[in-house]
């Protein structure tokens, strides 16, 4: 199982990638609004649940916050995706080209004014230590997950090429924990991945041969661990 995984994970580094973790399922008698209440409730908690040092006092509040992003970001994309369809009615001319490049501005600029507000709530209750810990927590922790392995996986790699990959994946980060669905947030950290292999391409490193030479060293050590 475990020579599965690290497979996996290293296809998802070399393609840019990332693992896509199922939402929770909704029980037959619960209403849309109450199932989609009680799963972000759920999300929030969890996150809440691994932030480090948090009062436990605080932690209902930092939990609603949390809760109520997710739903906000969701009427954000639902009313995108309303207007999208109306968009897709009408003839497909430059008039219509011209909207939905306007509507896509609108919702980036309302979804940045959100994010904003979002830093500064979560601000008044934690450190800058503990917000990065719930932004891994929005984005299923790929930003730490990520960096370990490219560090297994390159062990020589420089100061500056690591700080540089970091930066990347914390810009990938502040995108994808403000996207609509888990499929964009999938695709920004995919994005910033293809960044990063492009650039240590170019800076002479031979991914395909490094990611089998990782996988040599760590099936070797799984197997003398045996």
């Amino acid at each position: 199982m475990q020579n599965v995984l690290r497979s996996l994970f290293l296809a998802a580094i070399l393609s840019g990638s990332t693992f896509h973790l199922a939402a929770a399922q909704a029980q037959p008698t619960e209403s849309k609004e109450a199932a989609y209440t009680r799963t972000i409730n759920e999300r929030a908690e969890k996150i809440v649940a691994k932030i480090e040092g948090l009062d436990a006092k605080k932690a209902p509040q930092v939990q609603a916050v949390i809760a109520d992003q997710y739903r906000q970001l969701s009427e954000l994309q639902e009313k995108q995706d309303a207007q999208l369809a109306t968009l897709k009615a009408k003839p497909q001319d430059e008039k219509t080209a011209a909207e939905k490049k306007n509507l896509e501005a609108t919702v980036a600029e309302s979804r940045d004014k959100l994010h904003k507000k979002y830093l500064s709530k979560l601000g008044r209750t934690l450190t800058p230590s503990q917000i990065d810990q719930v932004k891994d927590g929005m984005t299923y922790g790929v930003l730490p997950i990520t960096m370990r392995a490219y560090q297994d996986m390159l062990p020589n790699l420089t100061e500056a090429q690591k700080a540089q990959m970091l930066a990347w994946l914390t810009e990938a980060r502040e995108h994808a924990m403000d996207a609509g669905t888990s499929k964009e947030k999938h695709a920004w950290f995919g994005k910033y991945k293809g960044r990063i292999n492009n650039y240590l391409s170019a800076q002479g490193v031979d991914m395909k041969q490094a990611g089998k030479d990782w996988e040599e060293r760590r099936n070797r050590a799984a197997a003398a661990g045996k």
